[in-house]
């Protein structure tokens, strides 16, 4: 994934927003298989560090820019 425009940064932050939510919600669950929810957890935690490093790449490239056009 590579963000190329606001448009494209407003959605990631909105799902970002979602998935750590989910993995709040996931975190308080009580299920009846502790292994389920531990991989559910780390495949949460993963998805939202892509889009925290998407996000990241792309504010900085954008700063980047700005500075450039000056």
């Amino acid at each position: 994934m590579n963000l190329q425009s606001p448009r494209e940064l407003k959605t990631a932050s909105e799902k970002l927003r979602l998935l750590e939510e989910r993995y709040e919600a996931a975190k308080r669950e009580d299920t009846c298989d502790e292994h389920v929810r531990e991989l559910s957890l780390r495949s949460l935690k993963r998805l939202i560090n892509q889009l925290k490093e998407e996000i990241a790449r792309y504010r900085s490239r954008s700063s980047v820019g700005a500075e450039d056009r000056e």
